[in-house]
């Protein structure tokens, strides 16, 4: 089942600051140490996706980085974890088209 790419400059920036607000928002809660550093890399290249400009090749770009890091990220037994991370990877789903 395919995501929806979201092509509109105007959708694109909100879901950006959305893909990095959900893997932020882990930062604080219990993770255990491989996932954490999956998805804090995750966090990292979102975050510089916040700043960077509006290109939609850029941007598919480092939401493919970003979807494959959060694959590897194993079931947390945090059910507000899991919820981030699976919203952060159909958001980076959506950014890269797929």
């Amino acid at each position: 089942m395919g995501t929806s790419w979201i092509e509109d400059e105007d959708e694109r920036r909100p879901a950006v600051i959305d893909l990095h607000d959900h893997l932020a928002a882990t930062a604080e809660l219990p993770i255990e140490r491989a996932a954490s550093r999956w998805i804090g890399e995750a966090e990292a290249i979102a975050a510089d996706l916040v700043e960077a400009p509006n290109d939609p090749e850029l941007i598919r770009k480092r939401a493919t980085h970003i979807a494959v890091l959060l694959d590897e990220v194993e079931d947390i037994e945090d059910s507000t974890v899991n919820e981030h991370v699976g919203d952060a990877a159909r958001l980076a789903d959506q950014l890269r088209g797929i």
